[in-house]
């Protein structure tokens, strides 16, 4: 039974809800729709999802190989793709530029695959052992398997990951990104919900530039000298990221910066 996915957040979501124990994805992380980050010691995996595999995908998983980007990159890359849609041509020229190819099952196609052989054999239990993607992903034990199916890629630095896993959705048509900036922003946001104001000082704590934030009116000049309050067009980083500002939020006291009351927030 060849698996099908509406789409590729689909396929994404149905791949991040079976992984095992040990690794952690970062949806739209490093320009991949999915990057994996092995628990025990950092290894990556950096990988591209289609509804079926052809060139564009194989070249996106490549894609930060360019110039810019030399040096950088997870230890492996791989597409991302449901079971039944590789083909073998294909699938032997990703091999060939060192890109893996998993192949994702539906879960009607585990529990089809899984009924036929209870059907067949009369064996029960078998559910327990269908794989829900092949191949497995890469042990520390660097087995057979490993070496056959991963390609090493052995760069000289690692993907950056961001502090907190992104709440968004791999695969979208429309990704959206947690980046270091919004995670800086969303702390100047939090600032502004408590104090009402923030300061110059609060964006050299935070290391964010306060000068786009005026030309978007996110802010405006408040009263004082260094003082900021909300602008026009506030920016509402919370309804894009509720689970992640939730986070950070709940984090205030590790990155807070010295409290300041107006009369204090003078430009030094």
């Amino acid at each position: 039974m060849k698996s099908s996915f509406a789409n590729e957040a689909a396929l994404c979501a149905a791949f991040i809800s079976r992984l095992p124990e040990g690794w952690t994805a970062y949806p739209e992380t490093a320009g991949f729709d999915i990057l994996l980050v092995r628990t025990l010691d950092g290894v990556q995996i950096g990988i591209e999802a289609k509804k079926s595999l052809n060139a564009k995908v194989i070249v996106q998983a490549l894609e930060s190989l360019s110039p810019s980007r030399q040096g950088h990159g997870p230890d492996f890359r791989a597409v991302l793709v449901p079971d039944g849609t590789a083909g073998a041509d294909m699938s032997e020229i990703a091999r060939r530029f060192g890109v893996t190819v998993i192949e994702m099952k539906s879960p009607e196609a585990v529990e089809h695959e899984a009924t036929e052989y209870e059907r067949r054999y009369g064996i029960i239990g078998h559910r327990r052992e269908v794989k829900p993607f092949t191949p497995e992903l890469p042990t520390v034990r660097d087995l057979w398997d490993d070496r056959r199916n991963w390609h090493e890629q052995c760069p000289l630095f690692r993907e950056g990951v961001p502090d907190y896993v992104p709440d968004v959705a791999a695969g979208s048509a429309a990704p959206v990104q947690l980046s270091e900036w919004k995670i800086k922003a969303i702390k100047i946001c939090i600032l502004l919900e408590r104090r009402g104001f923030v300061t110059i000082a609060d964006f050299k704590h935070v290391e964010i530039n306060r000068q786009r934030w005026l030309a978007m009116h996110w802010l405006k000049f408040g009263d004082g000298r260094g003082i900021y309050v909300k602008g026009s067009n506030p920016l509402d980083l919370r309804a894009q990221h509720p689970i992640n500002f939730a986070q950070i939020e709940s984090d205030f006291e590790k990155w807070k910066p010295a409290e300041v009351v107006p009369a204090q927030a003078v430009m030094l």
